[in-house]
């Protein structure tokens, strides 16, 4: 939320209410959650391709020499398997290994990586 307390809007705000969205409060954004119908979306999905607006999302960029080392204490899967250019969904553990948030980590290059978490734990995460 804005600091008036009004739900903030992704870049591609005008383009959900052009399309008849239903727009619902999501952590702190007005955000789309269906257009013509569940079934309906459904169907367009499996038949041809959907898009998902995941501008609301946080973003962190880990970086240096240490950063897989780093990536590797916080997450389950191996991260010394990406290569530059791929991703993989992953989990944020705690020191005692319990879970915190789901996450998708891109490796942009060598020591080099764009981590991708939920809007509603980016002051958390």
């Amino acid at each position: 939320m804005t600091e008036r307390g009004e739900l903030r809007r992704t870049p591609l705000y005008e383009c959900h209410r052009e399309a008849g969205a239903r727009l619902v409060p999501f952590a702190g954004w007005e955000m789309p959650v269906q257009y013509s119908g569940v079934i309906a979306e459904h169907r367009a999905v499996r038949t041809a391709a959907g898009l998902f607006d995941v501008s609301h999302m946080g973003e962190f960029r880990v970086a240096g020499s240490g950063a897989e080392a780093f990536l590797q204490g916080l997450t389950p899967n191996d991260v010394s398997k990406l290569t530059p250019g791929r991703a993989h969904y992953s989990a944020l553990l705690t020191e005692q290994g319990t879970y915190v948030d789901d996450l998708l980590i891109y490796r942009r290059g060598q020591d080099e990586f764009l981590v991708v978490v939920n809007a509603a734990n980016v002051d958390g995460d």
